[in-house]
């Protein structure tokens, strides 16, 4: 008997069926009024975060569903731009400067059309203003190689000087300028994009959502890039003086963001209705974007009252049949507040959803999935819910009454 399960341990493990396969679920809302484009492309990326903590679901980020394309033209300008600057490179390790002067000029010319495609860092466009201060100094314009300096510090403030290509006396002087008083001066810059909700990068440090102003940026020049999925990638050089500076920029849609736009009329109005059980609209729209579940609402500022309306709800994207749906009036992010919110209202929805979320596996760390909320709103991430044992009131009517019931 024990050699006949032996034999069919093999046949039974075949059998086993395959595990589920994970879920794709996205987080989409459509604004309102032109004022609210800003606040939902933050609210998305923190519904997201909060997804990551479940099992079962696969998650597609905005820009898995849009794409995020770059700018062709500024590529083209980015690899024009570094041969440009090896041309230069060349002629200034001979000491002709004057022809290092004319490549390094048109080098900077074309760097700086290719902004939007320096995503990794400040090259080649600091090399080439160090190297283009150095010709300057060599050429004995201090005045000139000083604001290049400054423009190279306010691009990367510790970018180490070649000392082997460089001078000793470029390279004091380089010190001179960054203790000095202009290396001192702030500006501000305030950003802008239509449509609003585009992620700031300058110098490709991330800065918030379009609109956003930006202080005490260092004077001189900065790498500005803004990223929004489905539109084309748009940069610039920015220029920041003590007086405050603005860039606003028009984003090129996608055709295939065009497609999506032009059904969320439909889908927001299905999405409003409170008695409705399944929209067309969202399965419309799951079919197209090839998801399974997704979160699906519409976001609307309340005018002169500093607050925002949200209404959310959770969707079988097969059929469009609306599993849960909230509706939320948010008192904005003053306190880094929204986070949390947006994390509670996914957790809400997800385990009370009919099919719920899968657990997560409990390891022996007493302390994982515990966020120190549980007593504020009984939910966890990953799906688990927590039952507890109901007190005796002792006849206080208010005695187990936390303030977030509604919840």
């Amino acid at each position: 008997m024990k050699a006949l399960v032996l034999l069919l341990l093999p046949s039974l493990a075949l059998a086993a069926p395959p595990p589920p396969k994970p879920q794709r679920i996205a987080s989409l809302l459509v604004p309102m009024d032109p004022t609210a484009e800003s606040s939902g492309p933050k609210m998305e990326s923190y519904m997201n975060e909060a997804l990551t903590e479940f099992q079962g679901y696969t998650l597609r980020k905005p820009e898995d569903l849009f794409g995020l394309p770059q700018d062709d033209e500024a590529l083209v300008a980015l690899k024009r731009g570094k041969q440009g600057l090896e041309e230069s490179v060349a002629a200034f390790d001979k000491k002709q400067y004057e022809e290092a002067e004319l490549k390094i000029r048109a080098t900077l010319k074309e760097l700086q059309k290719a902004a939007p495609a320096m995503t990794a860092s400040c090259n080649p466009l600091c090399d080439a203003t160090a190297l283009y201060a150095a010709v300057m100094h060599q050429r004995g314009d201090v005045e000139e190689t000083k604001l290049a300096l400054l423009d190279l510090m306010a691009l990367n403030p510790t970018y180490e000087l070649d000392t082997k290509r460089y001078s000793r006396d470029f390279i004091s002087l380089r010190v001179q300028v960054a203790t000095g008083v202009h290396a001192a001066l702030r500006g501000g810059a305030t950003v802008k994009s239509r449509p609003a909700g585009a992620r700031v990068y300058i110098d490709n440090e991330f800065k918030g959502y379009t609109p956003v102003t930006v202080s005490t940026l260092p004077v001189g020049k900065h790498l500005l890039r803004l990223e929004r999925p489905g539109f084309r990638v748009y940069g610039q050089l920015l220029e920041v003086s003590p007086d405050d500076v603005e860039a606003s920029a028009a984003l090129q849609p996608t055709d295939d963001y065009k497609a999506y736009d032009a059904r969320l009329d439909t889908v927001a109005n299905e999405v409003m209705r409170a008695n409705a059980t399944s929209s067309q609209a969202v399965a419309g729209l799951g079919k197209a974007l090839g998801l399974e579940r997704g979160f699906v609402g519409t976001v609307r500022d309340i005018p002169d009252s500093g607050t925002t309306e949200l209404v959310l709800g959770l969707f079988d994207m097969k059929d469009g049949k609306r599993l849960g749906v909230r509706r939320i009036v948010l008192q904005g992010d003053e306190f880094g507040q929204l986070k949390s919110e947006m994390a509670r209202l996914v957790n809400h929805l997800l385990n009370n959803a009919e099919g719920g979320a899968e657990k997560r596996v409990k390891s022996s760390d007493p302390l994982e999935n515990s966020h120190g909320m549980e007593e504020w709103n009984r939910e966890d991430r990953g799906g688990k819910r927590r039952d507890q044992e109901k007190k005796s009131k002792k006849g206080d009517p208010l005695e187990g009454v936390n303030g977030t019931e509604d919840w």
